[in-house]
């Protein structure tokens, strides 16, 4: 649920549709996100890679937002993608890449054929604040997730010391290699929220490092929002 693709500058470039599928499957997951930064250009050719292989993908996004919190966001249906996109092309700033020092920031096709390359910096942070995205999230009716909360930085916890009961978070992620217990006895206000810990893939061994195990009759937005409303502390596997 946390995966880079090449198209993020830091992630490795094996990060190819096919590849990822690959390993994905070997890991013996049924359900992947693809989650660049502030970007979901290169969704829709690992979700048809997926499809083909009989592997589930969803549509995400890693969002950088105004105030250097990064957040978490998927979504369901092409139209809500395109709509979520055109939101995220209006609010990253004019930044040109380097690729030399940041990394290529590319999308592929199934064959690895360049479809298209972002010029402006994807790591920025938008020129949206945390309460905007939020809305703008919801209004297109995805799903909203706080990113590595424990982490030192780019999280919500380091920039802005608390989470706000008012944003309309669905989970809350933990790193895979955070001390849980030690974490929640300082931030015990999290615990209200579902927890999760995603593998926050930048290359193929990472896939599968943290993943949520949950059941249900079918494979879909409804049914893991179901499934999030009643956890308590997650499975990791």
């Amino acid at each position: 649920m946390h995966i880079h693709t090449v198209l993020s500058p830091c992630g490795s470039l094996e990060m190819t549709p096919v590849r990822i599928v690959q390993q994905a499957l070997r890991r013996g997951l049924d359900l992947i996100a693809i989650t660049d930064h502030n970007s979901m250009r290169q969704c829709q050719q690992v979700q048809q890679v997926g499809r083909e292989a009989g592997l589930t993908v969803w549509c995400g996004v890693e969002i950088n937002t105004r105030e250097e919190v990064h957040c978490l966001a998927y979504f369901e249906t092409p139209p809500q993608q395109d709509a979520f996109q055109q939101f995220l092309d209006l609010h990253l700033p004019n930044f040109p890449n380097d690729p030399r020092r940041f990394g290529d920031q590319v999308w592929v096709d199934a064959a690895e054929n360049i479809l298209g390359e972002e010029s402006r910096l994807l790591i920025m942070a938008l020129d949206a604040g945390i309460d905007e995205v939020a809305d703008a999230v919801k209004a297109l009716n995805g799903i909203f997730i706080a990113a590595h909360a424990d982490r030192p930085s780019y999280s919500i916890l380091s920039q802005l010391g608390m989470v706000d009961p008012a944003l309309p978070f669905d989970a809350i992620e933990l790193s895979p290699h955070c001390k849980r217990d030690a974490f929640l006895q300082a931030h015990p206000h999290l615990l209200k929220y579902p927890l999760v810990s995603f593998s926050d893939a930048h290359s193929l061994g990472q896939i599968g490092a943290a993943c949520l195990e949950f059941q249900a009759p079918e494979v879909s937005f409804d049914a893991l929002r179901a499934c999030l409303r009643q956890m308590g502390h997650p499975r990791r596997a």
